[in-house]
């Protein structure tokens, strides 16, 4: 079983890279199940997409993960990262942008945030995570619609590539092949070029 989580604010389209990883892991004749739990999303609130793959033939019954059960939280932000993180198993990867946006609640209350913050302390405390410059990324293929795409692609190079954190059955799961066959059966046919090659654009750019 692989459990993976996608956390991000509403507009980032993680509901979207949730449904690109799971005809992504169907294709592959697994059972899958997903799901989302959405906050405000429509004004910036959060939204956490979770999908859960049957990979070693299991049959899975809930879309819902438990707490401590996820194996790769792939987040858009790290305020997100932070607020998802307790779902992150003990060995489990997270990939994170670096790039903050200021909750809606603390631009009410004229509250400062810090991202990198909450970056550093989240590498205090030893979870296993990736910070990717998204800001790079977005600049490299200059489209910021694309960055879940880019995310997604990170976490996939950066799980076959980490050993220190990712159980072996996790390693060559799905790979970017799979997700590339997949955007043309998730996203608008407009948008298929713009997202093969937000692929691309990470291959080239990723440090894991």
């Amino acid at each position: 079983m692989i459990n993976v989580s996608i956390a991000g604010i509403g507009g980032q389209g993680s509901v979207l890279a949730a449904r690109i990883l799971a005809q992504a892991a169907e294709a592959k004749g697994w059972q899958v199940r997903s799901a989302e739990t959405i906050g405000m999303a429509q004004r910036g609130g959060d939204v956490m997409s979770h999908v859960r793959m049957g990979n070693a033939g299991e049959e899975v019954f809930s879309p819902l993960p438990a707490k401590g059960t996820v194996d790769v939280l792939i987040a858009l932000e790290p305020g997100e990262a932070a607020r998802a993180l307790p779902y992150l198993k003990e060995n489990g990867l997270l990939v994170v942008a670096s790039t903050g946006i200021p909750p809606v609640m603390a631009n009410f209350k004229r509250q400062t945030y810090d991202p990198q913050h909450l970056i550093y302390d989240m590498q205090a405390a030893g979870v296993k995570m990736v910070v990717v410059d998204d800001a790079e990324l977005v600049h490299r293929l200059g489209e910021p619609k694309a960055l879940n795409v880019m995310m997604l692609a990170y976490a996939i190079i950066a799980v076959n590539k980490r050993e220190d954190c990712v159980d072996n059955a996790l390693r060559g799961a799905i790979t970017l092949e799979d997700i590339e066959a997949a955007i043309p059966l998730c996203v608008k046919r407009k948008l298929v070029s713009v997202n093969e090659k937000a692929i691309k654009v990470v291959q080239q750019a990723a440090r894991v």
